[in-house]
């Protein structure tokens, strides 16, 4: 009698882990892979500027997008989050471009994708059941992948496509995200034919920067928000991408109501019921900082905590706790700003635990 051979593991980007991650916790998971960022965001942005195959990518890509029509990210969880970054960019260069959400697209976008001249699908496993439909049923439409593992079934489905470069992620999305936000603002920016170099070698110096001093005062910024019953992360523009992020940091590793607002749907709604058991984290960056800074006084004189994250120097209170950011230009917000809620997020999870248990390997992919 034969012995049935053993299923074949698939390993988080098609790679076996070693041997002393395998026995490592969520919360040093989480904090190893936060802090290996900077690296994997130095080896993107040369990748992307030197790697003739990318560079081939990008033409051809640049090329579809001389027709009339919107540009398209489509993701889901933080693949979506990362894509805002790219989206925003281009409308505010006059480009039509939205990030939908892949799902929703699927059900109900597909019988409207013929006016879209390039859909760009983000996916870090690339093995997501909805992302995967989405490859075969687009066949017919101009595509291109933006997707961490190339042992997958949307590699293999796609000839136009970008690696995320994020290395294996057993834990939430933290390099992969912001990996994934470079390459979307990277190829907006190759797409709008607009030099991207520049920006992108200063923005790693000062990502490394903030996420250090992020890091350095989370015990503070944890202390700061224990015992709120609600914590809402409010975002505009590329850092909306982040406060969603954010929010979904939180969630899945302590398991805090967290929710991500854009700063007019924090305004005219949730900003109603603020009050002494909420804490908000207002990104108040770019071209709206000062609407991020009114409605953190806002949030103060209905008493309920802020922390104020923003490029100014900004006196503390009991109610008011300022993280000074580096500034950076606009499109790259979405990467600095994500380091304040990981830094929490962190702090907490050392506090009373990790929820969310390593995975590394990937389960059945479903809708």
């Amino acid at each position: 009698m034969g012995v049935d051979p053993q299923p074949m593991r698939r390993w988080i980007s098609g790679i076996e882990p070693p041997h002393e991650l395998l026995a490592s916790n969520g919360t040093q998971i989480f904090e190893l892979e936060c802090r290996e960022q900077p690296a994997r965001l130095l080896q993107l942005i040369h990748s992307y500027a030197t790697d003739a195959q990318i560079r081939a990518q990008f033409q051809s890509l640049r090329a579809l997008v001389s027709k009339e029509g919107p540009v398209l990210f489509l993701g889901m969880g933080a693949s979506f989050c990362s894509s805002i970054s790219g989206s925003v960019l281009l409308q505010s260069k006059g480009r039509s471009s939205f990030s939908v959400d892949a799902g929703e697209w699927l059900y109900y976008g597909v019988p409207t994708w013929h006016s879209a001249p390039l859909s760009i699908l983000l996916t870090t496993s690339g093995e997501s059941a909805e992302l995967v439909r989405l490859m075969k049923e687009g066949k017919e439409q101009a595509l291109a992948l933006i997707c961490n593992n190339s042992a997958s079934q949307c590699w293999e489905l796609s000839d136009k496509r970008l690696p995320i470069l994020a290395g294996p992620e057993y834990g939430n999305a933290t390099k992969s995200y912001t990996n994934a936000a470079a390459a979307s603002i990277i190829l907006a920016s190759e797409l709008l034919d607009i030099s991207w170099q520049q920006d992108a070698e200063s923005i790693v110096s000062s990502f490394s920067k903030c996420l250090d001093n992020a890091l350095a005062c989370r015990s503070d910024l944890e202390a700061f928000c224990r015992g709120a019953a609600n914590i809402e992360i409010i975002g505009r523009g590329p850092a909306y991408g982040a406060a969603f992020m954010g929010a979904l940091c939180i969630r899945e590793t302590a398991g805090l109501r967290a929710a991500a607002h854009t700063g007019a749907g924090f305004r005219h709604g949730p900003n109603l019921d603020v009050d002494a058991s909420h804490v908000a984290v207002i990104f108040a960056l770019g071209c709206v900082a000062d609407l991020g800074i009114k409605l953190a006084a806002e949030c103060n004189r209905r008493g309920g905590k802020v922390i104020l994250v923003s490029n100014r120097e900004m006196h503390r209170t009991d109610i008011l706790y300022p993280v000074q950011l580096c500034a950076v230009p606009e499109a790259w917000e979405g990467l600095t700003s994500i380091v304040v809620p990981q830094a929490l997020a962190l702090a907490m999870i050392e506090r009373s635990g990790c929820r969310l248990p390593p995975r590394f390997e990937y389960g059945v992919m479903q809708e």
